[in-house]
């Protein structure tokens, strides 16, 4: 048994398939197939069911699977000591990010995150949370920045901060009218939301304390849940919508008037560094969560006078 074998016999497990496994250990189907089959031969058990498709692992398969993850993740391990000698954080550092989280963090500690380390290769995937938590869980991610808490007992979630939620009215919204708001002002038939899927459609619902989809509106998908759509849309088609704070950064001195605060206790959502309870890369994914600490303002950096949403 070697590392190399309990390597290819994840990446089928993970891609279902013996061709994209092979692709993506660079090595040719054949050769994956045969080691797979010589490691099969060793233990004196199938570990795939080859006539389904996609390839599924069998009972038996499931179990020595996932200990030979664990294997490698222990494996890992001696990387990293040698790694942490040196002083020098160093690698790959595969992140997964929220579409509601990933346009107001990135572009602002990208620069800095790359000229402090150098030797790290930073390579990100934005997907909802759903797509994240199963990658995390399979190993092809290191870490996701997500809204919290997931309550997945395997993940490990270290909050970052904690950034309140604002609505974003037209002129013509009973918002508009308002200084401050409370959660009883939203009418949900002028509200613009996120399609299914995204986190931060149901913390939005719940600010409304209203678990149903929106009418009016409700002939528009958002499938990129893209916040800049929502702002867009209020923009060019009345309504209103609710934003993120670190989303206003970058709006102009009209489009910040159409903004409105909450009443304290703000509604607000907590962001987390989410991790493998067994993870890797400790020193990068550190360092990482130091870079979004310099750039969030000191008010994020606790929960007081918030009222944290759940979705």
């Amino acid at each position: 048994m070697t590392l190399t074998q309990l390597e290819y016999i994840v990446a089928v497990d993970t891609y279902r398939s013996f061709v994209t496994a092979a692709e993506k250990c660079f090595v040719t189907q054949p050769t994956l197939s045969m080691q797979v089959q010589k490691l099969e031969d060793t233990l004196g058990v199938k570990l795939f069911d080859r006539s389904k498709q996609p390839v599924t692992p069998t009972e038996i398969g499931v179990d020595i699977i996932n200990q030979a993850r664990v294997l490698l993740g222990e494996s890992e391990k001696i990387k990293e000591i040698i790694s942490d000698r040196q002083k020098e954080i160093s690698g790959e550092l595969k992140v997964g990010i929220i579409p509601t989280v990933s346009p107001y963090i990135l572009p602002k500690i990208m620069q800095g995150f790359i000229q402090k380390y150098p030797q790290v290769k930073l390579i990100v995937w934005e997907q909802t949370t759903e797509q994240i938590i199963q990658q995390l869980k399979l190993g092809i991610l290191d870490c996701g920045i997500l809204s919290t808490p997931l309550h997945e007992s395997s993940l490990t979630e270290i909050p970052v901060f904690y950034e309140n939620f604002v609505a974003y009215a037209s002129k013509h919204s009973k918002l508009y009218k308002k200084k401050n708001i409370s959660p009883d002002d939203i009418d949900m038939e002028e509200i613009w939301v996120l399609n299914e899927g995204h986190c931060m459609r149901e913390q939005v619902l719940n600010i409304c304390q209203r678990r149903r989809a929106t009418q009016g509106f409700q002939h528009f998908e958002y499938n990129t849940g893209s916040v800049e759509t929502l702002k867009r849309m209020v923009d060019q088609n009345n309504g209103a919508t609710i934003l993120p704070e670190l989303a206003l950064a970058d709006l102009s001195d009209k489009q910040l008037d159409r903004v409105r605060y909450f009443k304290s206790p703000e509604p607000a959502r907590e962001v987390s560094i989410v991790i493998q309870r067994n993870f890797l890369k400790r020193r990068m994914i550190e360092a990482l969560k130091n870079e979004i600490l310099e750039f969030v303002p000191k008010r994020m950096k606790n929960k007081k006078k918030k009222d944290l949403m759940e979705f």
